[in-house]
């Protein structure tokens, strides 16, 4: 059967409303995870905004239910119109052992469904030292990225870092999770490696997973 790891942002005052969308479904699990918006504060203040508080909501569910969480979440959140906050879609390829199959799609019925494997979009993630964050997202927005969310983080990582990355995942660290389309992801990871890579100060290193489908970007739906 198909599964996702379904990754909405938003603003803190919406938890308990996403948190709603996603138990309507019966899902398993819902995990909350603290963050803060990449804005810079020039950029705020060109726009009279002010620096807004995040949360992500994440949860497992089958294919109907994020067509569902997705429905909901456009129809009561307006998560489809940019500024309300992002949603994301990754499709897990395996899952460790039948008990914990059966725990995270809730006993779902299996129906030997395959996976559409072809992906337009893609969600990159970069762990850098903590306070690099403006390097990063600089680097991101040139290159093509529309924005980013950030969590604090504290690796735990061994002297096997150091040795073949330059840097130490022992210090205070920040994840910073950008969705980008698949044509941009490429230019966006090596504008970060090139301007905030391991062999600088920010020490950022950077991966990206796919996703199946995204809602809140209205420019990489177009």
């Amino acid at each position: 059967m198909q599964l996702f790891f379904v990754i909405s942002v938003l603003e803190r005052i919406k938890e308990k409303q996403m948190i709603a969308i996603y138990s309507e479904q019966n899902t398993s699990f819902i995990l909350t995870v603290m963050g803060h918006g990449t804005a810079t504060s020039e950029l705020l203040d060109i726009h009279g905004l002010e620096d807004t508080e995040k949360v992500l909501v994440c949860t497992v569910a089958g294919s109907e239910k994020t067509k569902e969480i997705f429905k909901n979440a456009k129809h009561r959140l307006m998560i489809d119109i940019p500024g309300n906050g992002i949603m994301m879609s990754v499709p897990l390829k395996s899952v460790g052992g039948g008990r914990t199959l059966d725990y995270i799609s809730n006993n779902e019925k299996k129906d030997g469904s395959v996976p559409d494997m072809s992906f337009h979009h893609e969600m990159i993630i970069v762990i850098l030292n903590q306070g690099f964050t403006d390097v990063v997202m600089d680097a991101a927005r040139a290159a093509g990225a529309k924005g980013g969310t950030a969590i604090h983080a504290k690796g735990t990582g061994t002297e096997i870092a150091k040795k073949f990355l330059g840097v130490s995942l022992a210090e205070e660290k920040e994840i910073i999770i950008i969705a980008a389309s698949a044509q941009k992801k490429a230019g966006i990871m090596k504008a970060i490696m090139e301007n905030a890579g391991p062999d600088t100060p920010s020490g950022a290193i950077t991966f990206s997973l796919p996703v199946s489908a995204v809602t809140g970007i209205r420019q990489l739906d177009e």
